[in-house]
């Protein structure tokens, strides 16, 4: 076959360009095109604010919709209404009576018949009310002073959580750097693999950790979220000083209070009523008469006649004695109560005292010496790997006494706040902020 002669080539016409591989061609286009589409594709968005919640705004949520509380306080409001029965009188009685069937013989008597109290039994009555609303008023205090221990525990379990969280996130990148460190080492030939192993599952471990932390933080917002009725998801990250403790009230401060402590007063209030039924129950030692006035019509007389009369109960049989007895012991029943209850509070007091003076003590010893010993120990031990001069278990031996003791910490601060948190639960918020001066 003759191969056609070549088109010969034209005067000034350029040289045909040699063809660009495809890949190089699609790599310069790419190149061409990935800055504007970077431009485009990540344009910063306007940062959404994290939702916060402060222990302020959840105890106004708490306050306003805590179904405990709610019912303390209905609880309350009912015993206006035992009030105002207590001061009702006995209501008088209608009777009509119809003698004879016979229209001509026939007698018609209607009369009216009135309770009188004696013995002050309306008054001993009245007490008696006023007593139980006062102890019902009592209960609201105490149902405050439940629900601030609670809020201000679960507020500081929120805020444990979110600290657990960093110090998860400063594990993990911690376990990260080490494992970094560990594969660079053996890379270089200078350890065995063996050491990559180690810090892998070290990094590992710490992100199981971290997950671990998120997901109580989760709990813990429903936690507070339920003292209110509301979602843990809607509500947010608490914001507080987790990492400071305040410090503890003197004994002398604390006993002084100790009469005014929630509990304390529903024992006097528990007192008080006993005390009042005692008295209701010896004014119905006087027998209360009851006086009659009626109009009696009799056919056969053909005239009316008014008659009144007065009727008094005999106390053959039943003189009340047992009733009374009962309010007897009852008030030396709660004479002993109160008395129980001072020595109950006085010992929680002291234990909670006590342990809100040693966790301030193992903060402060943590903070101050511990910590930054770990901390440094740790640091020389990475650096020491990295040159060759200490194994990987030293490293892991190092990160294992810097975590425990920044757990210890952790353990320790919220020991302190919930300590605090059972102070203010035994002598109530008010009494609590009078006797440190916060």
């Amino acid at each position: 076959m003759t191969t056609p002669p070549l088109a010969p080539k034209r005067a000034g016409t350029p040289s045909p360009r040699p063809a660009w591989p495809a890949w190089l061609l699609s790599a310069a286009l790419a190149s061409a095109w990935l800055p504007q589409a970077h431009a485009e594709t990540y344009v910063e968005a306007p940062a959404q604010a994290t939702p916060t919640i402060t222990l302020a705004a959840a105890w106004d949520k708490a306050l306003a919709a805590n179904p405990g509380l709610q019912a303390a306080r209905y609880g309350a409001a009912a015993a206006d209404g035992l009030v105002m029965q207590s001061q009702a009188r006995p209501n008088p009685e209608l009777s009509v009576n119809i003698e004879d069937t016979r229209p001509e013989t026939r007698t018609h008597t209607v009369q009216i018949n009135q309770l009188i109290e004696l013995g002050g039994k309306r008054e001993a009555r009245m007490q008696l009310a006023d007593t139980e609303k006062a102890a019902a008023e009592a209960g609201v205090t105490a149902a405050l002073a439940a629900l601030r221990y609670q809020l201000l525990l679960n507020f500081n379990e929120l805020l444990l959580a979110q600290q657990r969280v960093d110090f998860a996130t400063q594990i993990h990148a911690l376990a990260t750097q080490a494992l970094n460190a560990a594969n660079k080492r053996v890379q270089a030939g200078k350890v065995p693999p063996l050491e990559a192993s180690r810090a892998l599952v070290a990094q590992a471990n710490a992100a199981m950790e971290l997950e671990q932390a998120r997901a109580l933080t989760g709990v813990a917002q429903q936690n507070l979220a339920a003292l209110w009725g509301g979602r843990g998801a809607e509500l947010g990250l608490a914001s507080g000083d987790f990492l400071t403790t305040t410090a503890a009230p003197t004994a002398e401060q604390l006993d002084q209070r100790l009469d005014e402590a929630p509990a304390m007063l529903l024992a006097q209030r528990a007192l008080a009523q006993s005390q009042a039924a005692s008295a209701v129950e010896r004014s119905k030692r006087v027998q209360d008469p009851t006086v009659s006035l009626g109009v009696k019509r009799a056919r056969d007389v053909g005239r009316n006649q008014v008659f009144v009369g007065v009727s008094i109960p005999l106390p053959l049989f039943d003189r009340n004695a047992g009733n009374q007895l009962q309010a007897l012991r009852k008030v030396d029943q709660a004479e002993q109560q109160l008395q129980d209850q001072r020595l109950q509070l006085q010992a929680q007091v002291f234990a909670a005292r006590q342990q809100w003076l040693s966790s301030n003590q193992q903060v402060a010893l943590l903070q101050s010496q511990v910590l930054p010993t770990a901390q440094s120990a740790y640091d020389l031990a990475v650096r020491g790997f990295s040159l060759g001069k200490f194994s990987f278990l030293d490293v892991l031996d190092a990160q294992r006494s810097l975590f425990d003791s920044r757990r210890q910490l952790l353990d320790q601060l919220m020991a302190s706040h919930r300590a605090r948190a059972e102070i203010e639960r035994i002598f109530g918020t008010p009494a609590l902020a009078a006797a440190t001066g916060t």
